[in-house]
């Protein structure tokens, strides 16, 4: 995908959504968001995400996900005091991984700040392998529903 198609991104591209209230420590000394910030943001709306709608129950969960990949674009800077929305969808889903796309918004607006996220491969949790299966049934029908283009299908 171009960078010109991410920085198009409005909300409707994501059918998960969750807002997070930025703190005073989120800045960093140029005053805005620390890049490490928007990678908790992630790791937040994806696990959320797994444990609303894909019956994830960490940590008694039989399958973990592994981070195998991360990235992130940055079209505009957030910081404290503002708002954040964050939408999630999902651009691919394999056997046992599926890649994540999170944007970031400021509430009230429709410019995208942000488009990121990360890769994670379903394994075992006692072997660290995949399953021979792949990821389970739930995780993969909760995951199906982010899949469609962003549309929103909960």
């Amino acid at each position: 995908m171009s960078l010109e198609e991410l920085k198009g991104r409005r909300r409707s591209d994501y059918a998960f959504h969750q807002e997070y209230r930025t703190r005073w420590s989120d800045n960093d000394m140029y005053d805005h968001m620390n890049n490490s910030v928007y990678s908790f943001l992630f790791d937040s709306i994806i696990n959320a995400y797994l444990i609303e709608h894909c019956d994830l129950r960490p940590p008694a969960s039989p399958q973990i996900g592994l981070v195998v990949n991360s990235h992130c674009d940055y079209f505009g800077s957030v910081g404290f005091p503002m708002v954040v929305e964050l939408g999630l969808r999902v651009n691919k889903l394999g056997k046992s991984s599926v890649a994540y796309e999170v944007g970031v918004f400021e509430k009230g607006k429709d410019d995208v700040r942000a488009v990121g996220g990360y890769t994670h491969v379903f394994v075992e949790r006692e072997r660290n392998r995949p399953a021979p299966n792949g990821m389970s049934e739930d995780i993969r029908r909760g995951l199906k529903k982010l899949l469609e283009n962003g549309t929103p299908k909960l």
